[in-house]
C-alpha cells in the first residue's frame, strides 16, 4: 500500500518535470491595428530584412551612376562650341547637372590661376595687367594644369568653347589632351542676329532677358526699366564677331573630325539636351544620362 502510493508520487513528480524541460517555440506578438498579431517564432523562422522603401524625388536630370562608371571606367571628357547666342552657357548648365562633370571656361581658368599664384598664373597675369592678350602657350599652361587637378580627374570636364582657333586645338592636342566627344551647336547666322541683337541684362543680378523669347514680367516696371542693353549687342558687331567664330571653328573642327558632333541649336533647350544626350551615348559607347531642360 505505501510502496502504490510512493509510486503515483514519482510519476506525478516525474510528468511535471518533463513537462518543464520541453521545448516550445516561444511566438513573439505584437500589437497592430487593435489586436494581437504573429510576427515570427523564435526558433522555427528567420525574420527577414525588411525592405526599405526610399520616396522618389523629382529631378530635371536622370543620372545613372557615378562619371569613372559611365565611360568604361574613365570620365567623360567633354568640348562643346558654338557661338555667340548658340544656346551654349544653356546647355554647359545641364551637362554639368546631369553628368557631374566640371564646367571650365578659359575666362574662369585664368582668373583661379591668377588668384591661386600658380607659376603658370602669374605669367598670365603679367599679360592681364598690361591690357595684352594672353598668348595661346600660355593659355594651354593654365588649361592644362587645370586639367591636372584632382576634381577633373575624378568627375570628368567640360572645356566651354575652347580650343577657339586653329593654333589652339594644335596646342591642345601636342599638350596630350584629349576629348571623348566635340559638340558643336550649329544655329544660322540671321537668328544668332536676333537673339544678340533683342538681349537685355539686368544691371543687379546679372540675369539675362530678351525682348521677344524671354521677356521680363510686366507686372515689374523697375526691373524693365533697369535693363542694360550691351553696347556691343548690335547688329554691326555681331556680323564681325561671327566671321571671326566661323573663320576659326571651320579649322578647329577639323581636329576632332571622328569625334565632332552637329547638334541643331535651333531647337528648343529640351529638344537641344536630347540631342546632346543621345550624341554622348554614341561617342561614349553606353548611356550615360538623359537631358532635360
Amino acid at each position: 500500500m505505501n510502496a502504490c502510493i510512493l509510486l503515483i508520487i514519482c510519476v506525478v513528480f516525474v510528468g511535471n518535470v518533463g513537462d518543464a524541460f520541453i521545448l516550445r517555440p516561444t511566438i513573439h506578438t505584437k500589437k497592430v491595428a487593435g489586436r494581437n498579431s504573429v510576427s515570427s517564432s523564435s526558433f522555427s523562422h528567420k525574420r527577414k530584412p525588411a525592405l526599405a522603401v526610399v520616396p522618389k524625388k523629382r529631378r530635371s536630370t536622370v543620372f545613372f551612376g557615378s562619371p569613372s562608371d559611365q565611360n568604361n571606367g574613365r570620365p567623360l571628357s567633354i568640348i562643346i562650341a558654338g557661338a555667340p547666342a548658340s544656346g551654349k552657357g544653356t546647355q554647359c548648365e545641364l551637362i554639368k547637372e546631369a553628368y557631374g562633370v566640371v564646367h571650365l571656361s578659359t575666362g574662369d581658368i585664368l582668373r583661379a590661376a591668377v588668384a591661386a599664384g600658380s607659376p603658370v598664373g602669374l605669367i598670365a597675369k603679367e599679360y592681364m595687367d598690361s591690357g595684352r592678350l594672353v598668348p595661346d602657350e600660355v593659355i594651354i599652361g593654365v588649361v592644362k594644369e587645370r586639367l591636372q587637378q584632382e576634381d577633373c580627374k575624378e568627375l570628368g570636364w567640360l572645356l566651354d568653347g575652347f580650343p577657339r582657333t586653329q593654333a589652339q586645338a594644335e596646342a591642345l592636342m601636342m599638350a596630350g589632351v584629349c576629348a571623348d566627344c566635340f559638340l558643336f551647336l550649329n544655329v544660322p547666322d540671321e537668328i544668332l542676329v536676333e537673339r544678340v541683337v533683342g538681349r537685355r541684362t539686368d544691371p543687379v543680378t546679372g540675369k539675362i532677358y530678351h525682348v521677344k523669347y524671354f521677356p521680363p514680367p510686366d507686372d515689374d516696371p523697375e526691373l524693365t526699366a533697369r535693363l542694360v542693353h550691351r553696347s556691343d549687342d548690335t547688329e554691326e558687331k555681331v556680323v564681325v564677331r561671327l566671321k571671326q567664330f566661323h573663320a576659326n571653328v571651320k579649322a578647329v573642327k577639323g581636329y576632332y573630325t571622328d569625334i565632332s558632333v552637329e547638334i541643331d541649336g535651333t531647337s528648343k533647350p529640351s529638344e537641344v539636351a536630347s540631342a546632346i544626350g543621345r550624341a554622348l551615348e554614341e561617342k561614349c559607347g553606353r548611356k550615360t544620362a538623359v537631358l532635360k531642360a
